[in-house]
């Protein structure tokens, strides 16, 4: 999966890009991706995920632990 968060499922949105004539191309918008590191304590190891900055902020609100079983439930991690 790439360039999807693994907290949040946030991927590429598709647009316009407009031009000062109005002319319409197509073009990305990519999330802020980042990929972190985070000690998880109850399974004393490490896991490492490809997290956008809303994802981070999820993450720092809920915990690690709650994230991490949102995210299997809904099928963003395997």
């Amino acid at each position: 999966m790439a360039r999807v968060c693994q907290i949040t499922g946030k991927k590429m949105m598709v647009g316009n890009n407009v031009s000062h004539s109005n002319r319409k191309t197509k073009r990305k918008f990519f999330p802020n991706l980042l990929v972190k590191k985070f000690f998880v304590e109850e399974e004393n190891r490490w896991v490492e995920l490809k997290v956008s900055a809303n994802g981070l902020r999820t993450i720092s609100k809920k915990g690690i632990t709650a994230c991490l079983k949102e995210a299997r439930e809904k099928g963003f991690i395997d």
